[in-house]
């Protein structure tokens, strides 16, 4: 596929998945040897694709108003950068936090490499998760 090609499946991953919380279609985005470079975020946590399933099943049930924004995308030969913002309001547990009912946003950055299927193959992301745990009241802000 093309630069252009991996950006747009790419972004249509995000809209049409994540955005829309359609994570039947997984296995239309991810080869079955597709390697997570993000650790996992609980012990005995499913890894791969079953791990991002779960962990995207998770947070949309936690944050029920969960939506990213594409800041921006960027590719070059078989890889994919997303600089994505984050918002939703916590109504419900999420890995053992209890819902606080606030509203947080906050900025990612995702590094994907398409396969030559066409299909991701592996990832590596960045998450400001202090800055959204303190917008959450779950985690102090300096001063506080």
């Amino acid at each position: 596929m093309s630069t252009e090609q991996n950006k747009e499946f790419a972004n249509r991953f995000v809209q049409d998945v994540l955005n829309a919380g359609k994570l039947d279609r997984f296995t239309e985005f991810f080869a079955a040897d597709y390697v997570e470079h993000v650790p996992p975020p609980a012990p005995n946590f499913p890894t791969g694709v079953e791990g991002f399933k779960t962990f995207f099943g998770g947070l949309r049930a936690a944050f029920p108003d969960f939506h990213y924004t594409i800041d921006t995308t960027i590719a070059e030969g078989d890889k994919v950068v997303h600089h994505l913002t984050g918002h939703g309001t916590m109504k419900g547990a999420f890995l053992g936090m209890a819902p606080t009912g606030k509203h947080a946003i906050w900025s990612e950055i995702h590094t994907a490499r398409m396969g030559p299927g066409g299909k991701f193959v592996e990832h590596w992301g960045n998450t400001d998760q202090l800055g959204m745990l303190q917008q959450l009241g779950l985690a102090p802000t300096p001063g506080q």
